[in-house]
């Protein structure tokens, strides 16, 4: 069994071919790990920006890439092409949380004759290593950074570089050497061939905007009086602004009033939704409350 790991860092830089901002990757580590975990082999490439002259000051500050360092760097293509060789064998390949993959997926267009990152089989590791946290007592649900994982585990950050692509995968291949469980693994990994990874991977996630949109699940525009649990009765129609529906509802028993907000996101799985109900202080007067029809 072999293992590859490896980590991007990139830079926000202005596209004028597509007159946008986007995540341009300048630079490229991995580390390769046998069976048992051990490092066998290792990999770094520093790109030359095909559209930029220069890189961000915080870019720079995090990566420790000055402007200088990345105009002496190789062209995209002849990284990407190096990085394919070095992990060609890898039965899994492996990055800390799957932002990396998006980032390859904006960046595809600046190379040439349909190159690509090449993988067989994927695993989020940044998974891997937080259910053994949470195996272990660690509470906090939201994805965790590489170096509070590193922490958790006992890793000192002393020797490394944090930032750095090939420091980063260093580290990340010493956590899954302490994380590994081969069930939670197997039920990770992914098929990078099949077709449904990459249109995962292309699904541009988007905020509705349309109350009236079919997609919209009705019931997830209802609420429910905290305080005694009746059902609230909307008096306004539904306004959108900053991606969050609102709109004003009245508890029949209370008479309290409140203010209802719904997000919701069209992402590969389908819509997602986020709730706030709010309760609005000021008395109003009954004559300045007029109920409309529940739906939608």
């Amino acid at each position: 069994m072999e293992y590859v790991i490896f980590d991007l860092e990139w830079d926000n830089v202005f596209y004028k071919k597509e007159k946008r901002f986007i995540n341009q990757i300048l630079q490229i580590g991995a580390v390769k790990l046998d069976g048992d975990f051990n490092i066998t082999e290792s990999f770094t490439a520093t790109i030359r920006s095909a559209i930029s002259k220069r890189v961000t000051g915080r870019f720079a500050t995090l990566t420790g890439i000055t402007t200088e360092k990345m105009l002496k760097g190789i062209p995209f293509e002849d990284a990407v092409r190096a990085f394919n060789k070095f992990s060609s064998n890898a039965d899994v390949t492996m990055t800390w949380s799957d932002s990396d993959l998006y980032t390859i997926v904006e960046n595809e267009k600046l190379l040439k004759d349909g190159l690509s990152f090449n993988m067989n089989r994927y695993l989020d590791l940044q998974k891997l290593v937080q259910a053994k946290m949470r195996e272990k007592g660690y509470e906090n649900q939201n994805q965790v950074s590489l170096e509070v994982a590193a922490e958790f585990f006992g890793i000192s950050l002393d020797d490394f570089s944090m930032h750095t692509a090939l420091d980063d995968s260093t580290v990340c291949g010493k956590l899954l050497g302490i994380c590994y469980n081969e069930n939670v693994f197997n039920s990770l990994v992914k098929d990078a061939k099949d077709p449904e990874f990459s249109r995962r991977l292309h699904f541009k996630s988007y905020s509705i905007t349309d109350i009236n949109d079919k997609a919209l699940d009705k019931t997830k525009f209802c609420f429910k009086c905290p305080k005694c649990g009746a059902k609230l009765n909307r008096f306004s129609k539904w306004k959108y602004s900053n991606r969050w529906f609102s709109s004003t509802f009245r508890c029949p028993k209370c008479n309290d009033k409140y203010i209802a907000r719904v997000f919701a996101k069209m992402t590969f799985e389908g819509v997602t939704y986020k709730q706030r109900l709010s309760k609005i202080e000021k008395k109003e007067t009954e004559n300045e409350v007029q109920s409309v029809p529940e739906t939608v």
